[in-house]
């Protein structure tokens, strides 16, 4: 107990001397608990124990870290940015790992190891990225948008990774029962293709298991109305899916991963997020010490050349594959640049892989430690990477006047709007209101959008508008009404929600990416929601009548019909919302119904001429309808 003392106040000193320096110096909060680690780790001052010691609590950071990214992740936030991680996520896995596999060969490596290689470096480190990305501000852009999809679908990639590495192993599995450090595997016995069959069980079982258990579970304690049990709740899931994951071979964080994702689906996310954030800081500082202290400074001392070849070839191979496929998927040489940089370190996975590939005969004890201390150096050197990248960046933008984001009072007085997020649809939105005698006051958290919309001269305030003081120092309790135009959908559901809870009397009107988003916006307290594409792809289908020979008036009839048939059917299937088999049925049901009376209003509007003609008895159907919701407003 003294022991663990002793080092829980050495780290805690570390973190509290080295940051605050760190980030004076400019070098930010993630260089300065690696160089704290460095300095306090066993091959420096040796503070805190063995290597051993360090890595296993690491690897308790990696486990809280990763059931916080999976507390975030939603099976319809998967397939809603589907092109960005099976598309550019998967595509930079394949792509990192043949290339890396492709120079270990010329470098003399088998092919199964070097193949092994590959797919241990491809990995990026979930932790520095996204810290790093958040104090630079590029979290919630398209940056942003695009690591977090490379990123999770890295992490998703772990697991048939741990299946498929040991079919690469060319020597006999020394210590294949206690792979990556965890010890305790049930199945190491068994051959291959009996341990593959397990890890995929496994993970049925945790995804079956969440499915029917959790929530009725975490009802149970809510009437207990103890805010604490939540927590404990959580940590119990946590350890007994990280457990499960131990027993079959995998590692503890592949599992706190998948718990997250479990109970991302439970209502109660938001509780257990808000309980559970305040330590996220904290225990990402402690996983980034750990990260320097584990640096073996007398191998690098040893072959400087040769680790320094690794780091650099590393990164470098990475940043050109990375900016390759960013560029190759459409995004600008600015945003792909800066993608590319914060990408093309090692990942924390790497260090449980490499001690997994060992015990499983894939990749030697020697080769192992080289590597293990070249992702450790390349994750020190992201910050610095992202530093110079922005050096370049500025260099390149010098001709542009450096604009400040504006983080100041607010001074629009009382303003009668609030509007989250300024983008193209925002912009829009506020243009018009602006030009009917609205006063409003606009948030937006990107950085970029911020400097271009100011060099226009719009005014236009930094910050998360889901930050319940922001809110408030904007004005969200004396405004008539609050507009939700985030480009970011789960931020979006989350602003409305804070606002609906914290002003009841407030107007909400809600931007939706579709249909299912705004369901979602809706059931948390949104008054009124559009969905972003909905009448923009109305117009260019009436503009498409009319090019194919309709008259106008026709055009924009069929297309009135579409619209109001439409908006009749999403408040019909709105109760059904959330009961995905009974939802999907009704969905085709409707879908014929509004066939058919599509149909029959567009054969009431023929009468007998190409050109066609106004509909009045359909004119006189939809004027009822809008007196009956008037009325019932």
């Amino acid at each position: 107990m003294e022991n663990f003392l002793t080092q829980t106040l050495v780290y805690l000193g570390a973190a509290v001397v080295s940051v605050p320096i760190a980030k004076r110096l400019g070098l930010g909060s993630v260089l300065g608990y690696l160089i704290a680690g460095v300095v306090i780790g066993p091959y420096a001052l040796s503070l805190v124990g063995a290597q051993a010691d360090v890595m296993k609590f690491a690897e308790f950071g990696v486990v809280i870290l990763l059931f916080l990214i999976g507390l975030e992740v939603q099976p319809s936030m998967l397939w809603d940015m589907r092109k960005a991680i099976f598309g550019f996520g998967g595509a930079q896995v394949v792509g990192t790992s043949v290339a890396i596999a492709g120079v270990s060969m010329l470098l003399g490596l088998p092919w199964q190891t070097a193949l092994a290689v590959g797919m241990v470096l491809a990995m990026s480190s979930t932790a520095i990225v996204l810290q790093t990305l958040d104090e630079k501000g590029l979290r919630q852009g398209p940056v942003g948008r695009a690591a977090f999809g490379i990123l999770l679908l890295q992490d998703l990639a772990v697991i048939p990774m741990f299946a498929l590495l040991p079919l690469l192993a060319t020597v006999a599995p020394t210590v294949h029962a206690d792979a990556g450090g965890h010890g305790g595997s049930l199945v190491s016995h068994l051959p291959i293709w009996a341990q593959t069959l397990s890890v995929f069980a496994a993970v049925a079982a945790v995804v079956g298991g969440g499915r029917y258990l959790v929530r009725p579970i975490f009802r149970f304690i809510a009437e207990a109305r103890l805010r604490e049990i939540f927590t404990a709740a959580a940590l119990l899931i946590v350890v007994g899916v990280a457990s499960l994951m131990q027993m079959v071979g995998l590692s503890p964080a592949l599992g706190a991963f998948l718990a997250g994702v479990v109970l991302a689906e439970s209502e109660f996310r938001r509780e257990l997020e808000t309980d559970i954030e305040p330590f996220r800081g904290l225990l990402l500082g402690l996983f980034f010490i750990t990260v320097g202290a584990g640096v073996n400074l007398p191998l690098i001392a040893s072959q400087p050349l040769t680790l320094i070849g690794l780091v650099l070839g590393l990164m470098l191979l990475k940043f050109l594959v990375l900016l390759g496929l960013a560029r190759l998927f459409g995004a600008p040489l600015r945003g792909a640049a800066a993608v590319a940089t914060a990408l093309a370190q090692g990942g924390e996975f790497a260090f449980v892989l490499l001690s997994f590939t060992v015990g499983a005969g894939v990749i030697g004890a020697e080769l192992a430690a080289l590597l293990t201390a070249a992702v450790a150096v390349s994750m020190a050197l992201t910050p610095v990477a992202m530093i110079l990248y922005e050096r370049v960046a500025a260099l390149m933008d010098a001709a542009i006047p450096d604009v400040a984001p504006d983080t100041g009072a607010f001074d629009e007085g009382e303003p009668d709007i609030i509007i989250a997020g300024f983008g193209r649809f925002g912009q829009i939105t506020g243009r018009l209101l602006s030009a009917n005698g609205f006063k409003s006051t606009v948030l937006d958290s990107d950085i970029e959008q911020i400097e271009l919309l100011r060099r226009f001269g719009r005014r236009v305030h930094y910050g998360d508008a889901t930050r319940l003081d922001l809110l408030r120092a904007a004005g969200a309790e004396r405004a008539r009404m609050l507009i939700v135009a985030l480009d970011d959908r789960e931020k979006a559901v989350e602003l409305v929600e804070t606002a609906r809870k914290a002003f009841p009397d407030l107007v909400i009107l809600a931007r939706a990416w579709d249909r299912r988003h705004a369901y979602d916006l809706l059931s948390n307290g949104a008054d009124a929601v559009e969905r972003e594409t909905f009448e923009s792809a109305l117009a260019m289908g009436a503009t498409a009548l009319q090019k194919l020979g309709f008259r106008a008036h026709r055009a924009h009839r069929a297309a009135a019909y579409f619209r109001r048939h439409d908006r009749r059917m999403f408040e019909e299937l709105r109760p059904m919302w959330g009961q995905e088999e009974a939802y999907i049925l009704a969905s085709r049901d409707a879908a014929q119904t509004m066939d058919r009376l599509l149909d029959a209003d567009l054969h009431r509007m023929r009468p007998g001429d190409a050109g066609g003609a106004w509909d009045t008895a359909s004119l006189d159907e939809e004027l009822r309808e809008r007196a009956q919701q008037e009325g019932a407003d």
